[in-house]
């Protein structure tokens, strides 16, 4: 494949994933200076949201805006500034899920609240709310793919318009009867702020291009494990190599056959 490649600086990381509430746990554990521990995913209160909006912010919001304030507070941004990708392999399954119920009962009236809570976009309604943004606002889904996309996306903003772009790529669980058909164990996701110019904040360059020659995996079973059973964690080869500190390749899951390389290049 000769697609030309597509480069930016990563100027913030906000991660969380079950047993690793924050970018920092991560890097430790993908640095091997601390073993991984799995335990559900603990998902921090939307303070930035209204209380209206907070008591009703699902888990997939939760775990979106944790993650890009977490990528903002890394990079000392301001997130109402930020054109934003979002990525996810589904909406709310929580939601869905009830949502489903109330139709097959007798009383098909469905709350107004929860329905505009499934759809795919609600996360990126709330970022919105909790953060004053209105710049412009993508949000993709491509199953598990969805990190990949989210990504290429994201690279693109930045190439063309050369101003910072946040990807915030995250999923979550579904409840019984969905979940044997769709069996994400728990929330998950990072957050990658991007910028077309080296800043005094940059921790690496990252170039990226497709390939179908390599794949993805990573060495630790239980890493990956995670890797595997929570689409928005395909970035974990990437996170392993920006918490070494060393340059290299890692390969990224996409859309098979196709593969996505990424160089990587620690400040």
């Amino acid at each position: 494949m000769n697609a030309s490649p597509l480069n930016a600086w990563i100027e913030g990381i906000g991660f969380l994933a079950p047993g690793l509430p924050d970018w920092p746990a991560a890097r430790a554990v993908l640095r091997g200076e601390q073993a991984y521990a799995a335990a559900p995913s603990v998902l921090p209160a939307p303070a930035l949201l209204p209380p209206a909006e907070r008591r009703r912010a699902s888990r997939v919001v939760k775990t979106a805006l944790a993650i890009g304030l977490e990528a903002v507070a890394h990079a000392g941004a301001d997130a109402a500034t930020l054109a934003t990708v979002f990525a996810a392999s589904g909406a709310d399954g929580h939601n869905c899920h009830a949502l489903c119920e109330q139709l097959a009962s007798d009383d098909r009236q469905i709350s107004p609240t929860r329905f505009h809570n499934s759809v795919h976009n609600a996360a990126a309604g709330y970022w919105g709310i909790a953060t004053g943004s209105m710049a412009p606002c993508q949000v993709l889904c491509a199953c598990d793919a969805s990190f990949g996309a989210g990504l290429l996306d994201a690279l693109a903003q930045v190439a063309l318009a050369r101003t910072p772009v946040l990807l915030i790529a995250y999923d979550s669980e579904y409840p019984e009867p969905l979940h044997a058909k769709r069996d994400t164990p728990d929330c998950g996701g990072v957050a990658l702020l991007l910028s077309a110019a080296r800043s005094e904040r940059a921790l690496a360059a990252i170039r990226v291009s497709p390939t179908a020659d390599v794949a993805a995996q990573l060495a630790d079973p239980e890493l990956e494990v995670l890797r595997t059973s929570i689409p928005a964690l395909r970035v974990l080869p990437l996170l392993k190599r920006l918490a070494s500190g060393e340059r290299g390749r890692v390969c990224l899951d996409y859309l098979a056959p196709m593969q996505l390389v990424a160089d990587v290049e620690p400040c």
